[in-house]
C-alpha cells in the first residue's frame, strides 16, 4: 500500500500501482479529502487483463459504509446472483448520500410467473422467464424503450428459462423444467425437459451450443478464466465447461462422505461465484460450500444449521452467501470458517444479494422482501415486492445492476421492480483488456462518464447538487466496496471542479 500526494487543488498518485492481488492498492490519509456538495473530476489510466479471474473491483472510492456516504468509480462484475452472472465488466460511477428511492414497477415479462434470470448487455437489459401453462415455454425477453418487455423469440420447449451469463461478448441462456412444488406452488403441466444452452445472435436469432447430458433443467451459468461453466439444477448433479459449437465437457463434482462408514456422495453445484480469482460452488446438499482449483473441488467449509446455499456476492474483498432455513448472510473466515453477519428480519432464505453502489442488498424468501446491510449483524427492511395473497412463498429470486438501479425478479407475481442507492451512472458496453484513459465527472445535476476522451454516459439528477459527500473515509485507489481491482491504473488526477467538455475531449493523455 502506497500513499497519495497534495498538488494544491489537484491530487495525483505518485505512481501507477499493478493491482494484482487483495490489499495492493494506495490509499490516502483519513479525511484528507473532502468533496462535500463541490463538483470534481477524477481521471486516470486503467487496464482489465482478459484472463483476470474477477473482473471486477473499484478504480477509486472513498465511503463511508456506516453513514452510507461517498462515491465509487468502478468496473463491475456480478456473479452468483443465484442462478446468473448478471453483469460483466461494466464501467459505473455512483455517489450516494443515505438516499434510497422508491422501488419502481417494470411490469411481468409475457405470462411469467417467475423472472429466473436477468442480464446486462450493451445497455439491455434481458430477462428469462417461468411460465408454466400446458401451451407456455420459457422465454427470453428485452426490456424496450417504451418500457415494454419484447419477446425475443428463443425456441424453447420447456417451461423456463433458468440461467444467463455474457461470455465473448454474447448473452447465453440456460434452460430447465423447473418444479414449482419447490416454491409450493402447482406444478407445470408443460412436461417437456430443459438442459440446453443457447445463444443470442441477435435480430431474435438463436444458437444451439449443445445439450448436458442428463440434465432436466440448468442451475446456472458463469463464466471463469475465459470459459464457460454450467450446472444441474436437479439431481443427478452435473458440472459442465463449454467447449465450442455444440460441446461441453463433464467435469468432477463435489463428493462429501455421510459419516466415516458410508461412500461419498456427489453434491449439486448450483449458485457459481468467481472470488478473488477463484470459482465458488453452493449446493443444495447439506449447506456446504465448494471451491474448484481447474481439477477438482474443495470443501470450503459447512454452515450449520443450514441444509442449502443459495447465492454469492463479494463485499470488500470478502465472500458472502446466503442460505437456507436460517435466513443469514455468511462471511467467508479463515480456512473452512464462516462469520454470521445476521439475519433478513424474520425471513427463511436469502436468495440474490448485490452489492449496488456500496450497499450491500439481499432479497428473501418467504415474505418477497429486500433489505439492506447496515452492519453488526444489522439488516434493515427496504420493502416487500411481492405481496401475492394465498401463497405459501414469495421470492425475490435474481438481481441485476441496469440504468443505475438495482433490478429485482419477483415469484409468483412474477414482475420486476427497480430502485436506486443514490445516483450512479453505467457505460453501455463492457471494458476490454486495452489500456483506457477514463474521465469520471460530478458537474451540478450530472454526473459523466468519459472514455477516451469520449463522451459515452450521463445520468440526470434534480437533487444530485444537493448530495453531501463530507467524511472522514480514506480514499483508496484500486480498492474499495467493490473489491481490489486485478489490473492496472497509473496517471490519476482529481480536480476539486467539473472540467469543461473542450477540456475533456480528445484530452485521453491528462496526467502525461
Amino acid at each position: 500500500m502506497r500513499s497519495l500526494r497534495m498538488l494544491g487543488n489537484v491530487a495525483q498518485a505518485t505512481n501507477g500501482v499493478a493491482c494484482e492481488g487483495i490489499g495492493n492498492h494506495l490509499e490516502s490519509g483519513a479525511g484528507e479529502f473532502d468533496f462535500g456538495k463541490s463538483d470534481f473530476t477524477i481521471t486516470l489510466r486503467f487496464q482489465i487483463p482478459y484472463q483476470t479471474a474477477y473482473p471486477s473491483g473499484d478504480l477509486i472510492s472513498q465511503y463511508d459504509a456506516a453513514l452510507h456516504r461517498g462515491f465509487h468509480l468502478s468496473v463491475v462484475s456480478a456473479t452468483g446472483v443465484t442462478s446468473c452472472s448478471p453483469n460483466h465488466r461494466h464501467l459505473q460511477l455512483g455517489i450516494d448520500d443515505d438516499r434510497w428511492s422508491q422501488w419502481g414497477d417494470m411490469g411481468r415479462p409475457g405470462d411469467s410467473i417467475m423472472t429466473f434470470c436477468l442480464a446486462n448487455l450493451d445497455g439491455d437489459l434481458f430477462a428469462g422467464t417461468c411460465e408454466p401453462g400446458k401451451n407456455q415455454t420459457g422465454k427470453v425477453y428485452r426490456f424496450s424503450d417504451t418500457k415494454h418487455w419484447i419477446d425475443l423469440a428463443a425456441p424453447v420447449a420447456c417451461n423456463a428459462i433458468t440461467a444467463m451469463a455474457v461470455h465473448e461478448g454474447k448473452l447465453f441462456v440456460g434452460t430447465g423444467k423447473y418444479r414449482l412444488a419447490g416454491s409450493s406452488l402447482p406444478e407445470s403441466e408443460n412436461l417437456e425437459l430443459g438442459g440446453e444452452v443457447l445463444r443470442y445472435e441477435g435480430n431474435q436469432q438463436w444458437k444451439s451450443c449443445g445439450r448436458l447430458p442428463g440434465t432436466e433443467a440448468i442451475a446456472s451459468l458463469v463464466v471463469y478464466r475465459d470459459h464457460l461453466y454450467a450446472s444441474s439444477l436437479y439431481k443427478p448433479a452435473g458440472f459442465f465447461r463449454y467447449e465450442g459449437e455444440d460441446r461441453w465437457t463433464a467435469l468432477p463434482l463435489p463428493s462429501m462422505a455421510n459419516d466415516d462408514t458410508t461412500p461419498s456422495t456427489d453434491q449439486r453445484v448450483e449458485a457459481m461465484a468467481v472470488h478473488a480469482g477463484n470459482l465458488f460452488a453452493s449446493s443444495y446438499d447439506g449447506g456446504n460450500v465448494f471451491q474448484w482449483d481447474d481439477s477438482q473441488w474443495q470443501h470450503a467449509g459447512k454452515i450449520e444449521p443450514n441444509t442449502q446455499t443459495y447465492s454469492f456476492t463479494t463485499l470488500e474483498d470478502r465472500l458472502l452467501v446466503g442460505t437456507w432455513p436460517s435466513g443469514r448472510v455468511y462471511q467467508k473466515g479463515q480456512d473452512h470458517s464462516w462469520i454470521d453477519l445476521g439475519r433478513l428480519g424474520e425471513e427463511l432464505e436469502v436468495m440474490g444479494m448485490m452489492v449496488h453502489n456500496g450497499t450491500l442488498v439481499a432479497g428473501s424468501l418467504p415474505s418477497g422482501e429486500v433489505y439492506r446491510y447496515r452492519a453488526d449483524q444489522r439488516w434493515e427492511k427496504l420493502a416487500t415486492l411481492d405481496s401475492t395473497p394465498d401463497v405459501r412463498y414469495r421470492r425475490v429470486w435474481t438481481m441485476a445492476e441496469w440504468d443505475g438501479q438495482l433490478v429485482a425478479s419477483t415469484l409468483p407475481s412474477g414482475k420486476v421492480f427497480a430502485a436506486a442507492a443514490g445516483t450512479s451512472v453505467q457505460a453501455a458496453h463492457a471494458i476490454d483488456d486495452r489500456w483506457h484513459h477514463v474521465a469520471a465527472v460530478r458537474r451540478g445535476s450530472d454526473l459523466e462518464l468519459w472514455m477516451d476522451g469520449r463522451f459515452v454516459a450521463r445520468k440526470h439528477q434534480p437533487d444530485l447538487s444537493t448530495y453531501d459527500l463530507s467524511s472522514q473515509a480514506i480514499l483508496k485507489i484500486g480498492s474499495g466496496r467493490h473489491g481490489t481491482l486485478q489490473g492496472n491504473i497509473g496517471q490519476v488526477q482529481i480536480f476539486s471542479r467539473a472540467l469543461s467538455p473542450e477540456q475533456l475531449e480528445g484530452h485521453t493523455n491528462l496526467g502525461r
